[in-house]
């Protein structure tokens, strides 16, 4: 019944009715909000215990304690693995990148095509190419990984939500596959197309050299970001340091003077070039008798290549072993880097 705009139920009017909303409050009080304060006390006690378990890096008291700390190191790696494949698998594979690297190997291919075992110089010139192209491209790419992080880094690393280690181990390894799968398409085409050495244990011998100078070469990349920590500073210093590691890579330059040998030997460019040259004419016998270069006075262009190229070279072990020493020492010299930066 209305009366006056007011309804009537039963003959009780409206306003004196309780207020539903002051009766749901009062019950909220007095049943739910106890349980719901005892439940925010739990979890408050469950993240302080993780956060001590996260920070903690050694074993002090128990075993059990030690399986907890590497659960949780290992859990964060799982999710930063998993992040780090979902952010950069549409940067390390888009499309402009893989026009670059499929229209770089499909040049190089055309430029040197079927090229002659014989013509020494212009394989030479193929090979330091690769070695150009493979040593810019990775270094020149990874400068940038930890400046453009820097920000939301500081801010996870703050609020612990994971430790170094984690992160660091989670970027290294996720990067593997990403940067591994175009060199390998890269050479697959070049290598068949300029007519390398046609055989397949010298061809996968070319790829374990490939494979390894990229990471060696990304390597590079990510320390010099992570001790600048600026993009544009670093990508300045990464463009100079390539370009003196090109210089005295030793193919453009054989006499290189006493103050600026010492290069060479910090250049991974010039490991890797050489690892190239070893697999496809070992030491030079076999190019040397077909060529006529083993007679004496012979002073042909080529041969003076085999002899200043090919014959005169460091060991194919000690090269494989220092690409090995700067693979780690740049990675830790990257990790290092990544230590002093508080959040």
């Amino acid at each position: 019944v209305y009366v006056s705009g007011v309804c009537k139920l039963d003959g009780v009017c409206e306003r004196e009715t309780p207020n539903i909303k002051q009766s749901l409050i009062a019950s909220y009080s007095t049943l739910l909000a106890p349980k719901v304060r005892d439940a925010c006390m739990e979890i408050t006690a469950v993240s302080e215990r993780d956060s001590h378990l996260i920070g903690s890096h050694s074993c002090k008291q128990h075993t059990s304690s030690c399986s907890v700390d590497l659960s949780t190191w290992f859990y964060q790696f799982r999710i930063l693995l998993q992040r780090g494949f979902k952010e950069r698998k549409h940067e390390s594979f888009n499309t402009l990148r893989v026009f670059q690297v499929i229209t770089a190997s499909i040049l190089a291919g055309l430029m040197w095509w079927h090229s002659d075992y014989r013509d020494i110089q212009d394989r030479l010139g193929l090979l330091f190419f690769i070695s150009i192209f493979w040593g810019v491209l990775p270094s020149f790419n990874a400068v940038f990984a930890f400046p453009q992080e820097r920000a939301i880094f500081m801010k996870e690393r703050a609020s612990g939500m994971y430790t170094l280690s984690s992160y660091f181990m989670a970027r290294i390894i996720g990067d593997l596959p990403m940067e591994l799968i175009l060199p390998t398409v890269f050479l697959i085409v070049t290598y068949w197309m300029a007519g390398l050495k046609p055989d397949l244990v010298a061809f996968l011998l070319t790829l374990a050299v490939l494979l390894g100078y990229v990471l060696v070469s990304q390597g590079l990349g990510l320390a010099l970001g992570a001790v600048i920590m600026d993009a544009k500073q670093a990508s300045t210093i990464v463009t100079v340091t390539m370009l003196a590691f090109v210089l005295t890579g030793g193919y453009y330059v054989h006499k290189v003077p006493a103050c600026m040998a010492w290069i060479k030997y910090v250049s991974t460019t010039y490991y890797s070039y050489k690892l190239f040259v070893n697999v496809q004419y070992s030491q030079g016998n076999k190019i040397s008798s077909l060529l006529g270069c083993s007679h004496h006075g012979s002073y042909r262009v080529s041969c003076k290549f085999i002899d200043q190229d090919i014959a005169r070279q460091i060991s194919p072990k000690l090269s494989v072993g220092i690409l090995l020493v700067m693979f780690v020492g740049y990675r830790l010299l990257a990790y290092l880097a990544l230590r002093r930066i508080k959040g």
